[in-house]
């Protein structure tokens, strides 16, 4: 089993309030783990925390692969055409066009590679961060509520996409106020925690 995320004791504050601490978890290739639990629980914080962008306040975090996110900004240039926004993001990540190309096909986004990111819709520009992160070939991916403003159809294109990478090695740690349809998920109830 290769490990590709590991942390370990990990402590977190916001504030002046902890949210958890004392946490361990470990993603392998093709494993993902559901955060779940009421708002405040800690569960974006972790996620986060995980991909580098919040300091624990204590423990270790090793992610031995590169990792993408998604939260509640899409991180994508507003003004640009969906496609150009996607391929800014896949000349960083060093990815070539056909896999943008792939990743756009995955969340059912062609039709929308001429529109301005500003005027898509909540939903779309979920689907657009989604096909972002499939875009980076990034091993982890660290999925903080992807699945809000999407409707049943859009919802199965993400649990499908998660389904590939993870039957292609990746891993996934997934943060949801509500269970997606995906096989084999370990969950930790962030809430129990708190």
């Amino acid at each position: 089993m290769t490990l590709l995320l590991e942390l370990d004791r990990i402590a977190c504050i916001r504030g002046d309030r902890l949210l958890f601490e004392g946490l361990s978890l470990s993603l392998a290739r093709g494993e993902a783990l559901w955060l779940r639990g009421p708002n405040g629980a800690g569960k974006s914080s972790l996620i986060r925390v995980a991909a580098g962008l919040l300091r624990a306040a204590a423990g270790t975090v090793t992610r031995h692969e590169r990792c993408a996110l998604i939260d509640e900004a899409a991180a994508l240039d507003a003004e640009l055409p969906l496609r150009r926004a996607l391929d800014v993001w896949a000349r960083i990540d060093g990815i070539d066009g056909p896999m943008t190309q792939r990743a756009m096909e995955a969340m059912a986004l062609g039709a929308l590679a001429e529109v301005p990111v500003s005027m898509l819709s909540t939903g779309q520009r979920k689907r657009a961060a989604m096909a972002r992160v499939i875009g980076s070939a990034a091993p982890i991916w660290m999925l903080d509520e992807p699945a809000n403003g999407m409707d049943d159809a859009a919802r199965a294109r993400l649990v499908a996409a998660i389904a590939a990478h993870r039957a292609n090695g990746g891993a996934v740690l997934l943060a949801s106020h509500f269970a997606l349809d995906i096989p084999d998920l370990a969950e930790l109830d962030m809430g129990a925690r708190a």
